[in-house]
């Protein structure tokens, strides 16, 4: 009997031992440390991320209509002459400054396509120190930095582009005949002088940089957004 109990128990302990083995066998293995990112790789995971962002921001704005027809991007009759936009459809204007803002809008799309070549150029002076400052930054950083960046040249630029298009479009001349129409009224009138080529430029400049924000807060959240393999690496790990 004896003998019996030592068998099995020798048995027991063969099977133990057996058994570590085999769920050593089926331990999960240890995912390995991803590599750190170098200071190369940062910068030019934003720039890349800056380039993504700029390109479809221009692309979406430059499209007829993308202004006028969307409410919250149209570009709507100056607001310093507010006053005269009321008074003109008062007395059955109304369509003169439809036509006006509409082709006001028409002007701004087509001179969007000018910007690219400024993002283009500030994306290539963009340092590794603001690079690592912008991945740890808040969602609107690379917007942020780009903006301070590249305000001040790209009006400078910008403006004399919308101007020329304004011209070409003849919104300039339609503003004029707004304004006549309007010194030509009755009533008692204040005197409005807006510069209209840098009204439509501020304007936007704005609606653009609001859609770089946009483009830069997917690029930050969805994967999907990330569309080379070295914006998947920088922003999974930010």
């Amino acid at each position: 009997m004896r003998n019996y109990q030592k068998l099995i128990m020798i048995g027991v302990t063969i099977l133990f031992f057996s058994s570590c083995e085999i769920l050593k066998d089926f331990e999960p293995p240890v995912s390995p440390e991803p590599d750190p990112l170098s200071e190369a790789e940062v910068a030019d995971g934003l720039k890349q991320a800056l380039q993504v962002g700029t390109k479809n921001a221009v692309e979406q704005l430059e499209k007829k209509n993308a202004l006028y027809k969307n409410s919250q991007l149209r570009i709507p009759f100056p607001e310093e002459a507010k006053i005269v936009e009321n008074k003109l459809r008062q007395v059955g204007l109304g369509d003169q400054v439809d036509k006006f803002v509409k082709k006001m809008n028409h002007g701004a799309e087509a001179a969007m396509a000018k910007a690219q070549p400024v993002f283009v150029d500030a994306i290539k002076e963009m340092t590794i120190k603001d690079a690592w400052n912008i991945l740890k930054g808040p969602d609107s950083a690379a917007t942020k930095y780009f903006y301070e960046k590249t305000h001040d040249e790209l009006y400078q630029l910008f403006k004399p582009e919308i101007k020329e298009t304004l011209n070409e479009m003849q919104v300039t001349k339609l503003w004029s005949d707004v304004m006549t129409a309007y010194n030509k009224l009755p009533i008692q009138q204040e005197e409005v002088n807006t510069d209209l080529p840098d009204y439509v430029t501020q304007k936007a400049m704005d609606r653009l940089f609001d859609q770089i924000a946009a483009e830069e807060l997917k690029i930050r959240e969805n994967p999907v957004a990330r569309v080379t393999d070295l914006l998947k690496k920088v922003f999974s790990r930010q």
